[in-house]
């Protein structure tokens, strides 16, 4: 729940610039659940493409480019290893972790809202 306070125009100003950044880097289609899956022990290109539904190689590539820049994603490369790309969440992605599963839980209860919704009518 957003913190109730005497709204000011610094306080609406940062708090706008806080959610872009926020949006800014981990908006979009593909970035939640990218995070989702290499939290869930993905590791592997092919196995985090074969986790999300819908994604292409071309884009996942780019998502995972973009998010290691952005120190949400390690990668990780060892060309004598058996798997020789491997992709890890770093802390600072972690951090994320517990609001990315109270999005989840809200996603699941706003679902059921819905269908409890629609089957009333």
């Amino acid at each position: 729940m957003v913190e109730k306070t005497i709204p000011t125009e610094r306080n609406q100003k940062e708090e706008f610039q806080a959610l872009q950044d926020t949006l800014y880097v981990l908006g979009g289609k593909w970035k939640l659940p990218i995070i989702n899956s290499i939290c869930n022990g993905n590791n592997r290109f092919k196995d985090i493409k074969e986790s999300i539904p819908g994604i292409t190689s071309r884009m996942l590539s780019k998502e995972l480019k973009d998010m290691e820049l952005n120190n949400l994603v390690q990668r990780t490369e060892d060309r004598d290893a058996i798997v020789p790309i491997l992709y890890q969440s770093t802390p600072y992605c972690q951090s994320f972790g517990p609001i990315i599963a109270e999005m989840i839980k809200w996603g699941i209860s706003h679902r059921n809202h819905i269908k409890n919704k629609n089957e009333k009518l």
